[in-house]
């Protein structure tokens, strides 16, 4: 019965009247977009990649330091060793703070990397990573 139906019918389903995709302009907008993120995505993962050395830094000296009575020119030291060893170049080892707090000492890398992104837009990020080193 539903064959002869769709027999009789003037646009049977299957006819280009039904069918539907995307437009080049779609195309070309949707790919825009993903160049776009893509783009944005390769500026900022040089960033976040030296976070995560200073990351390190500083839980390396959380690590070594971590109830060994330590004080602030040691972990300073450390800081100091330890960037030159990773590399680390987007903050200097005297602009890492080491402040004495009840029960050890505080140790906080807080800064800002700006990176162009197109024309005169940019990003910024901060980041801020801070351990405290119990004596």
């Amino acid at each position: 019965m539903n064959a002869k139906r769709y027999a009789q019918h003037p646009n049977p389903p299957c006819s280009k009247r039904h069918q539907s995709g995307m437009t080049t302009l779609g195309v070309i907008i949707l790919v825009s977009f993903i160049g776009l993120f893509a783009f944005g995505g390769l500026r900022l993962t040089p960033i976040y990649l030296n976070y995560f050395k200073v990351a390190g830094v500083i839980t390396g000296v959380y690590k070594e330091f971590d109830g060994g009575n330590a004080t602030s020119a040691a972990v300073r030291s450390s800081i100091a060793r330890r960037f030159d060893i990773e590399s680390v170049d987007i903050i200097a080892a005297k602009d890492v703070k080491v402040t004495k707090v009840d029960g050890g000492l505080e140790v906080a890398a807080t800064y800002s990397h700006k990176a162009p992104f197109i024309g005169n837009i940019s990003f910024v990020v901060d980041f801020d990573k801070r351990v405290m080193v119990r004596r």
